[in-house]
């Protein structure tokens, strides 16, 4: 049935998408969204779809949500842009709102994820100044991703996303991902001053690490004078039960990065710290024309608001759980499934190997979900807005796809 599916599918859509003015970046799959609605989405032929990937952990709120299409036309109809050259009452009340949810002092609103994290980076860099660090060295891990700028490349552990953009930017080591004693063979290095860390590894296939892991890393950067700063750019806002992944650890970094579910949809980003590493930035440091403005604020403002209105870091928890718990049980006896992890709506399916279309079976029976971790791993990423309903026809299909592999 499923390969019957596939061949109508190739055949579809009949509309034929041509893009000759487009940089050659992406290798698109043959489907055109034009309409989406909570966690369902229309291609340009009508087809219905069940999106289990939110625009890769943006759209966590589900697509054109009321409350937040009302802002939108209510902010468009006031003011979209100023500059930062000028004080922004809606940037102003968003960085409030964030810190309050984060625990941290203050933030810098940019406009990507990748802008997220130059800015820790460049927070990074003045505290080695303030320690009289010439060479300062900032510890990653092995598959994490950061970014695709070039500090951000630089700092991303996946030899793959930097090919051919060598030379990178000096300052940065990579060490295998959960093993405190490679992050503390550093310890006597006295250019060492932050790591960066994913609180779980999300293009590196979802990788979940042991309990105590940031723990450890929080009290080694205690001890060594080193910030520890935690990308949460796509664990972030309620996504994996909690506001923020680091919170399951109890504690609390000195910076972290935030965008994706942060703007659902409009491009923002996020660098918030606390203490010291809050006051190092200062005027003429660091800077950007759009990021915070306006628009992109009020926008974000409703994303935190409707979050806690709605009570959607809990129902993030129990509906992830709920989907980790049906596919366990349904997919227990599989050959081709060696793992399945993750945290709250943030899941991971590992295959024993990598299957080539399979992204575009998926398509073909109607669920939109990504593989990522060397092709191995089928990753979820759905909207918090997901009904049982839709949660039990993610499992089933996902079954019917597997077992024809």
């Amino acid at each position: 049935m499923l390969q019957n599916l596939l061949k109508r599918f190739r055949k579809e859509p009949q509309v034929q998408y041509s893009e000759p003015a487009i940089m050659n970046a992406y290798s698109r799959l043959p489907v055109s969204f034009v309409r989406g609605e909570g966690a369902q989405l229309w291609d340009a032929t009508g087809r219905e779809y069940l999106d289990a990937l939110g625009g890769i952990a943006v759209t966590f709120l589900g697509h054109c949500h009321p409350k937040i299409s009302e802002a939108i036309s209510l902010q468009a109809n006031k003011i979209l842009h100023t500059s930062n050259l000028f004080h922004i009452q809606e940037q102003a009340d968003l960085g409030a709102k964030f810190c309050a949810v984060s625990g941290m002092d203050k933030v810098f609103f940019g406009n990507s994820g990748a802008e997220a994290n130059e800015a820790a980076i460049k927070i990074a860099r003045l505290h080695a100044r303030s320690k009289g660090v010439k060479q300062p060295i900032i510890i990653t891990a092995e598959q994490s991703f950061h970014g695709r700028t070039m500090a951000a490349l630089s700092a991303t552990g996946s030899t793959a996303v930097q090919k051919g953009f060598a030379p990178l930017l000096d300052g940065f080591v990579h060490v295998p991902y959960n093993d405190i004693a490679a992050m503390r063979e550093y310890a006597d290095n006295s250019n060492v001053v932050a790591i960066m860390v994913e609180p779980i590894q999300g293009e590196g296939g979802i990788i979940v690490p042991d309990s105590g892991y940031l723990k450890a890393l929080r009290t080694l950067c205690d001890e060594q004078g080193w910030l520890l700063i935690v990308d949460e750019i796509q664990t972030g806002m309620g996504r994996t039960g909690k506001w923020f992944a680091f919170e399951h650890e109890g504690i609390q970094p000195d910076v972290i990065t935030c965008a994706k579910a942060l703007g659902n949809g409009i491009p923002i980003g996020a660098c918030a710290a606390k203490g010291a590493a809050a006051e190092l930035i200062s005027p003429g440091t660091h800077g950007t024309t759009f990021g915070g403005n306006p628009f992109a604020s009020k926008i974000g403002e409703t994303v935190i608001d409707i979050i806690n209105q709605e009570n959607l870091v809990e129902k993030a928890g129990k509906t992830g759980a709920s989907l980790k718990k049906q596919l366990q049980q349904t997919l227990a006896t599989f050959d081709h499934v060696v793992d399945i992890r993750g945290k709250g709506l943030m899941l991971g399916i590992e295959l024993d190997k990598a299957y080539p279309e399979l992204a575009l079976k998926f398509l073909a029976a109607g669920l939109v979900i990504n593989i990522t971790g060397g092709g191995k791993v089928i990753r979820l990423l759905p909207s918090v807005m997901l009904s049982e309903t839709q949660v039990k026809k993610i499992v089933e299909t996902i079954r019917d796809v597997v077992s024809t592999l």
